[in-house]
């Protein structure tokens, strides 16, 4: 009797085993169908997904563009501002650099003796007033001037030995002549 229950309940668990194998083989089963309706579900529906994502994107791109086009612009118009305040300090820095180098020339020339051109045009219209000066001088003792280089230079020395004697005789004139000579001194 005991092998004969030992064989029944040996029966018996077979049978509750075989049951429950064939229970989660339909279970598997059943999991896997539920698998394949997904798969096709989703091959259904992610096509209309997958375009609604390309079409999101497609307007998120375009206001990404948009902002980094404005940024670069901004960014742009900044640059060029600077740019120019830039240019402007070194052109005013190279004025500045051009002015202390020209002051500095002509206070090297001024040391060695180099006249400037404003110099030279202040001697030059001296020398002209001391001429006119000389010439009434001369006018007024009724003595002509006569061209230096055409009478060699006996006439040179002639036409002097009469200036030195027309300045002695007019008193006014050696005023001027003394007035011309500390004009064209300084």
């Amino acid at each position: 009797m005991l092998k004969k229950a030992k064989v029944a309940m040996g029966a018996k668990a077979a049978g509750q085993a075989q049951g429950l194998s064939k229970s989660v083989l339909a279970s598997s089963h059943q999991i896997w169908l539920a698998g394949l309706g997904a798969f096709s579900k989703a091959q259904e529906g992610g096509a209309k997904v997958f375009d609604t994502l390309v079409k999101q994107g497609e307007v998120l791109e375009a206001r990404t563009r948009k902002a980094a086009a404005e940024t670069a612009d901004a960014a742009r118009g900044a640059a060029m501002s600077k740019a120019k305040e830039m240019q402007a300090m070194a052109g005013g820095t190279w004025d500045k650099l051009e002015q202390v180098f020209e002051d500095r020339v002509s206070r090297a020339l001024g040391k060695l003796g180099v006249h400037t051109s404003a110099d030279v045009e202040r001697l030059s219209a001296r020398v002209n007033e001391l001429s006119e000066a000389v010439n009434a001088l001369l006018k007024a003792q009724g003595i002509q001037r006569k061209a230096p280089g055409k009478g060699g230079r006996a006439a040179a020395k002639t036409a002097s030995d009469k200036a030195g004697t027309a300045a002695k005789a007019a008193p006014a004139a050696t005023g001027t002549a003394k007035k011309a000579g500390k004009s064209a001194e300084k």
